[in-house]
């Protein structure tokens, strides 16, 4: 696997593990967060929620066109 693809894949990775952590906060310490709205509240949960969804598809993209498998120059 080139660097390039590591560096993609590494970065979906990132940023599935940013959205999972948001998700269980918000769902598990929602308490903890802070003087947020109920509309603020929300809005971070479909955004963790579309960073979760991006990021999977990222990851599909390159598991598809560039398998672990495969060299890419």
């Amino acid at each position: 696997m080139s660097k390039l693809i590591k560096m993609l894949r590494s970065s979906a990775e990132s940023d599935k593990a940013k959205a999972l952590l948001s998700l269980d906060l918000l769902d598990n310490k929602a308490v903890g967060i802070g003087d947020h709205s109920t509309e603020d509240f929300y809005k971070n949960a479909e955004d963790a929620l579309l960073m979760l969804v991006d990021a999977d598809d990222r990851i599909a993209t390159l598991e598809k066109y560039f398998p672990p498998t495969q060299q890419v120059l």
